[in-house]
């Protein structure tokens, strides 16, 4: 009996896709991301939005640096975007081509979060667009944030 080269080898591995593997640094992420919610890193010393998560805010410098994750709202702006035509990794086959956007969420200037477009290849894509997150479950307890086009 053949088995194509991506399908999974086990009742566990249905997602075939690298799944993320949350460390103490980006933990609160993931775990926000779960609950269906985007919270971002921030700064309990300056108040300043950090993505990706880091171990000094990237402001103030703090040499004593301390961090919560906060809800954010997920609305941002298009700043940039690429069309992925290729599969690096064999899960991905089926998805090509896919889009990933460079997002500038509305709480702070320069706070971009990169991401899949879930509206596809198709979409009616434009600098400054709006956009909002969305979460796709992928497998339990994980779920990965995305963005969709505001209409309007």
């Amino acid at each position: 009996m053949s088995t194509a080269p991506d399908a999974p080898t086990s009742a566990s591995a249905a997602f075939v896709k690298p799944l993320p593997r949350p460390d103490e640094v980006s933990q609160g992420y993931w775990d926000a991301a779960a609950r269906r919610e985007l919270a971002i890193q921030r700064c309990d010393h300056c108040g300043w939005f950090n993505h990706p998560p880091d171990v000094v805010c990237a402001q103030c410098m703090s040499p004593d640096p301390s961090f919560s994750f906060v809800r954010v709202s997920g609305r941002g702006r298009i700043r940039s975007w690429t069309i992925m035509r290729d599969a690096f990794l064999p899960g991905f086959r089926d998805d090509v081509p896919w889009v990933v956007v460079d997002v500038e969420l509305e709480e702070q200037a320069g706070l971009t979060v990169i991401s899949r477009l879930a509206d596809g290849p198709d979409a009616n894509l434009a600098l400054g667009a709006a956009v909002r997150v969305v979460f796709r479950d992928v497998a339990p307890g994980i779920a990965l944030p995305e963005f969709e086009l505001v209409a309007g």
